[in-house]
Formats: structure tokens, sequence, C-alpha cells
């Protein structure tokens, strides 16, 4: 039986919990489960929440029990908290143990695993592209079905620990993107990050102008659908901010020049004008419809039926995970040439 630590049990870490132990369930041998799930987090209350769940097996009230005789540690807490986890973890690991993270942000997480773990274990960088509030109350086991989950591994990782956390992603039902950490810091600050940050200036100007106290009367669905980001942490997208500044500042120069644009559009002579801003509004809505379409064949293609193609490679990845890779048995090159299982950038 394989050993998986969860230390924070927040939705992420409360979905893998039961997504896990779903998957564990179901690939039971003679009643044994194939994996022991323990969890860790310093909110008491999220422990005992998590319990309740069936996101972990066991909940333990101090870390060094939680991770001790893990042979997969998942580091599901906010990114500027991750420095001081991975101090804590450090002399506790056990030999060969993997280590894997869910930060929404990955080249100073690599970077701090390099210099703090030990090498006799091995750091897989991860983040999962899914979410949805905050609270391990929201917490579900199909949260990552179909979801990207970006995977950046350090550079002393071996191929057994990538396999091992290739396994846990698709026991969860998600699809494997191997990306750069600064490459992945650059992609997720223009489609995850930047988002948040203009529900947030919108919120910010709309209810400092004087007028604010009549015009939210008139509020609706495009201001409601527009903002909803705005009401995620403040600490959460602090930190994000703060780890990936450089990323953010680029997009937000970005952002700031398309609305320059479009002011400019507006102060344009009368007979000009109408065209200037049926250009932009017509551009940014084709833009988004090649955007949709690719996603969809996307999604086909990945829902295709069994008969329409061999094994794919999540099902193999979800079965050698039950194998134990910890065991270090010999995998077939022939099943793994692919271990991506998804996209390559």
């Amino acid at each position: 039986m394989q050993r998986v630590a969860i230390v924070g049990l927040g939705l992420i870490g409360g979905s893998i919990g039961i997504g896990l132990r779903q998957w564990s369930a179901e690939n039971s041998k003679s009643g044994q489960s194939a994996l022991e799930v323990a969890g860790f987090d310093q909110n008491l209350e999220h422990q005992s929440r998590a319990k309740k769940l069936g996101a972990v097996d066991r909940a333990e009230w101090e870390l060094r029990k939680a991770v001790a005789d893990a042979d997969l540690v998942v580091l599901a807490t906010p990114v500027v908290a991750m420095r001081e986890i991975l101090s804590d973890i450090a002399p506790l690991l056990k030999s060969g143990a993997v280590i894997t993270d869910t930060a929404s942000t990955k080249a100073d997480v690599v970077q701090w695993a390099k210099e703090i773990l030990p090498v006799t274990v091995h750091f897989v960088g991860g983040h999962p592209m899914a979410g949805k509030s905050e609270s391990i109350d929201g917490a579900e086991g199909t949260l990552f079905t179909g979801a990207t989950w970006c995977i950046c591994p350090s550079v002393s990782a071996n191929d057994e620990a990538v396999r091992t956390v290739l396994g846990m992603v698709a026991a969860l039902g998600a699809e494997a993107f191997f990306v750069d950490p600064v490459e992945h810091d650059a992609y997720v600050a223009g489609v995850s990050h930047m988002p948040f940050v203009i529900s947030a200036a919108i919120v910010n100007a709309l209810t400092a102008d004087p007028g604010w106290k009549d015009m939210k009367s008139l509020t609706a669905g495009g201001f409601r659908d527009t903002t909803r980001l705005a009401s995620g942490s403040p600490a959460m997208h602090r930190d994000i901010a703060l780890t990936n500044a450089e990323s953010l500042d680029r997009w937000v120069s970005s952002m700031i020049g398309q609305l320059q644009d479009f002011q400019s559009r507006l102060s344009q002579d009368e007979e000009s004008r109408a065209d200037a801003i049926d250009e932009f509004f017509t551009n940014a809505r084709d833009r988004r419809a090649e955007w949709a379409v690719q996603t969809s064949r996307e999604a086909e293609l990945l829902g295709a039926p069994p008969e329409a193609a061999s094994e794919g490679i999540g099902d193999q990845m979800s079965r050698m995970f039950l194998g134990g890779f910890m065991r270090k048995k010999r995998v077939d090159p022939t099943k793994t040439s692919n271990g991506a299982g998804g996209r390559t950038p």
C-alpha cells in the first residue's frame, strides 16, 4: 500500500484526498485499499471537516506524523507558505519520497525545493488548473476531471518520481501538461492571474465613484459575471502577485495598452468612430470564438469512446500508480514513451 500525505486541506487538498480515496477504493485488491491518505492542516476545523468528507483516512495533528512514512507528499497550501513548509518537512521525509505541490506559481517553488530539500527525495512541481470556492466544504472528487494539470519536474527528479505524480494526476481524471516553470508563470499570469486583477479593478473603480450608491441598483448579469473573481481570497491573490510580479507587470501593461487603444477609438471623429469601435469588439469576438472551438474539439478528442483508440496513457498511468512506483518495478518503455499523458508546450 502506498502512503500519501496531503499538507493543506482546503478546496484543492480536500478534493485531491477525496479523489484519491475514491480511486483507491475502486482499485482495491482483496479488500485492501491501494492507498492510505493522511492529511494535515494548521486549521483544526479543516482537519475535522476533511475527515468527515472522506478526504483522508487519518488526520494528523502533527506535521511530522503526517509526512514521516509518506511515499508521496502533496503540498496544497498558499504559495508564500511553501518555503517554510519545505523547510519544516525536509528533515522528516524518508529516502525516496516524492514531493509535489499545487501552487499557482512555479518558478519560486521549484527553486525553493532545490535549495531546501535533501538529495534523497524528489520534487515534481504541479499546478491543477481547476477551482471554485476556497473552502474545504466545496471539495469534491471530480473537481479535476478533464482539467489541465501542469507538471514542472525539478532537474534532480528521476523518471520514477515523475511517473508517480503522473499516476496521481491520471487517477484524479486530469490531463498532464509539461511546462518549464518560468514559462508556466508567464502563461498563467495572462490566462489565470490577470482575470482576477481585472475583476478587482472593475470593482474598485466603480465602487469608488460617488454615484455608486445609486449605480449599484442597476447591476445585473454583466457586472456579476465579470466581478466574480474579485470575491476570492485577497491573501491568495496577494501571494500570487508577490511570486509572479514580473509576468503580471507585463500583462498589466498589455491590458493598459488595450484600454488606451479603446479610449482612442472613442475619441475619433464621428465618421470613423463607429467602425473603429466595431473593429475592437469584432476582433475580440472572433478570437474568443477561435478559442472556444479549439477547446471544444480538444474536449471531444479527450472524450473519444474506448473503441476509437487503444488504452489511453491516463489509464496506464493510473494503473501504474496502483502498482506502486516506490517498489522500483521495471517499466515497459513501449508503454511509457508518451509519459506526459497530454499536450506539450
